[in-house]
């Protein structure tokens, strides 16, 4: 099936699970991930209303950014992989928010970029609530600190955390890295009063994502199809 008729059946699918566990599916923010996609495929999907659209690599999302010709439509870019402090430069002057900062050397880059086009960097700390080695984020441990340190930085606000679940067929597993962060979440919204979003879920987790309170979700496959190696 085409993108577009993927992603009538994904919302379709997001209202059914959502309306079974008494939310509101226009509080969800779906995240079109679009990475290895080719332009083509992002404005097919665009025309049918959906403006947010996520990039991991950021010479993919500037060449995206950069060479896609919009007329009528609005596009929110979203960096959702690791982001080095030497490209932040890149993608500062258009993206719409910022879900992998993990720590405070990253903020800062953030905060001085944002400041020399005097524009305010929306943000989402990521959490590594696998606590596996080879993914990036920051503790549940060391969270609460880093939200303060990055809460003085002017030019970043802090919107609210984003996780990758753990890789896996146990469903309990993935829904406890969940649970761990919409806790984080309840917690730090006390003192942190920006936050609105709780980004995860993705193809294969979402469902349970909504059910543990997600408000933004990363979903690619399930709209666009298999993964290609290339644009």
């Amino acid at each position: 099936m085409s993108p577009e008729k993927n992603y009538y059946e994904v919302k379709g699918r997001i209202r059914e699970i959502c309306e079974r566990i008494g939310r509101n599916p226009e509080e969800i923010t779906l995240i079109a991930v679009s990475k290895t996609f080719p332009i083509s495929k992002i404005l097919e999907l665009n025309r049918t209303g959906q403006i947010d659209f996520g990039e991991n690599k950021v010479q993919e999302l500037r060449n995206k950014y950069n060479n896609i010709n919009l007329h009528n439509g609005k596009i929110n870019w979203h960096m959702i992989g690791h982001l080095q402090t030497n490209k932040v430069k890149e993608i500062i002057a258009f993206i719409h928010l910022i879900q992998s900062v993990d720590s405070l050397k990253l903020a800062k880059e953030i905060d001085v970029n944002g400041k020399k086009i005097n524009r305010l960097i929306n943000v989402l700390m990521q959490v590594n609530t696998s606590e596996e080695e080879q993914k990036h984020g920051v503790s549940i441990t060391d969270a609460k600190n880093l939200c303060w340190e990055i809460s003085q930085l002017a030019n970043v606000k802090m919107k609210g955390l984003m996780t990758m679940a753990v890789l896996t067929e146990d469903e309990e597993l993935i829904r406890e890295n969940f649970k761990a962060l919409k806790n984080l979440y309840d917690e730090l919204k006390k003192d942190f009063k920006d936050f609105e979003y709780l980004s995860m879920g993705m193809t294969n987790d979402y469902e349970i994502a909504l059910e543990e309170g997600a408000t933004m979700l990363r979903i690619g496959s399930a709209i666009f199809g298999e993964r290609r190696t290339n644009l």
